[in-house]
């Protein structure tokens, strides 16, 4: 008796799931017309670009007054005065670094030294 139960159950689910998928496919639009949905929105620039959240719009192109040259020299004075922002920074970088020390190695290490030694250095992963 109880096995009947099972197997009556078993037939009750499955047909009603395969009522819900023959529903779910008569009322889903095709392929084809899902296709030229698409193409209207592209067309018409409604569609998103990769990995941007909204309308793309139509791409603007301008024809530079510049040459290649001049676009260097400006670019590099404006590195040169700390106006280019570095790798992942959102703002200037600040002025150069001339990459001279006017400490030794040996003076470095003993002051870093003594500021470990008075608990003054910050550990690793962390932030003042």
């Amino acid at each position: 008796m109880g096995s009947k139960i099972v197997v009556l159950a078993a037939v009750a689910i499955a047909g009603s799931l395969a009522c819900q998928v023959a529903a779910a496919q008569a009322s889903a639009p095709s392929r084809a017309d899902v296709k030229a949905e698409t193409k209207a929105a592209n067309k018409s620039g409604d569609l998103a670009g990769p990995g941007v959240h909204g309308p793309s719009g139509p791409a603007v192109t301008k024809e530079s007054n510049t040459t290649r040259s001049e676009r260097k020299k400006t670019t590099a004075e404006a590195n040169k005065a700390g106006d280019i922002a570095g790798p992942g920074v959102h703002g200037p970088s600040g002025p150069a670094t001339t990459g001279k020390s006017t400490t030794t190695r040996a003076e470095r290490k003993k002051k870093t030294a003594e500021a470990n030694k008075k608990g003054e250095l910050t550990p690793a992963g962390e932030s003042k």
